[in-house]
């Protein structure tokens, strides 16, 4: 069965900056996340997903990427670097919500991995 794409990030130079230009740009509720300099887009109907908005870590660009639901992230990470890609992120817990993993494509392009809560 494919995976879903289930969430969307956009890191920028600036963390307010962006999410002003986002939120005004699109009509986007952003709303700061509880301790964390993240803003949280919330989906806008239902055929949207939610997103963040954010500043791009120290020593990282500005980027742009997805979120792919799957059972298993190390197992997809595993799959990603059979077939060329580079882990960028290990499984890191998202507490009270799931776990994220990050890999960059064989072009560089960096994709997230998602799986939620048992």
């Amino acid at each position: 069965m494919p995976k879903p794409v289930v969430h969307f990030e956009i890191a920028g130079s600036n963390a307010e900056k962006t999410t002003t230009f986002y939120s005004s740009l699109f009509d986007w509720d952003i709303r700061k996340a509880e301790g964390m300099d993240y803003g949280m887009v919330s989906p806008a109907g239902d055929r949207s997903i939610g997103g963040g908005v954010f500043a791009a870590p120290d020593g990282y660009k500005p980027y742009v990427t997805v979120y792919v639901m799957v059972d298993d992230l190390q197992e997809y990470l595993d799959k990603a670097i059979e077939l060329g890609g580079k882990m960028i992120q290990p499984p890191t817990p998202i507490p009270g919500i799931g776990a994220s993993a990050m890999f960059a494509d064989p072009d560089g392009l960096i994709i997230g991995l998602y799986t939620m809560e048992k």
